[in-house]
């Protein structure tokens, strides 16, 4: 499964897992957060959170080489 970003108001973005596949139309993405908590977040066709980019790629020097590029994995690298 996949790793995405959730938007958090305290943490800014937290990191998630994809618990369930997620096929189009559905209202909901099954995810389960790093402390264990799980959590149906409510996406839509084009509101899907951004992916989260493998380990190996944390702490890059050269953001260019990062698999994704968005704020949240700026921040976290």
């Amino acid at each position: 499964y996949n790793r995405v970003w959730i938007p958090d108001d305290e943490e800014v973005w937290q990191s998630a897992e994809i618990t369930k596949n997620y096929k189009a139309g559905d209202c909901f993405l099954h995810v389960q957060l790093e402390d264990g908590t799980e959590l149906n977040y409510p996406v839509g066709p084009a509101a899907l959170p951004p992916l989260r980019n493998p380990d190996i790629l944390v702490g890059e020097n050269d953001l260019t080489a990062l698999s994704y590029l968005h704020e949240p994995a700026v921040l976290h690298n």
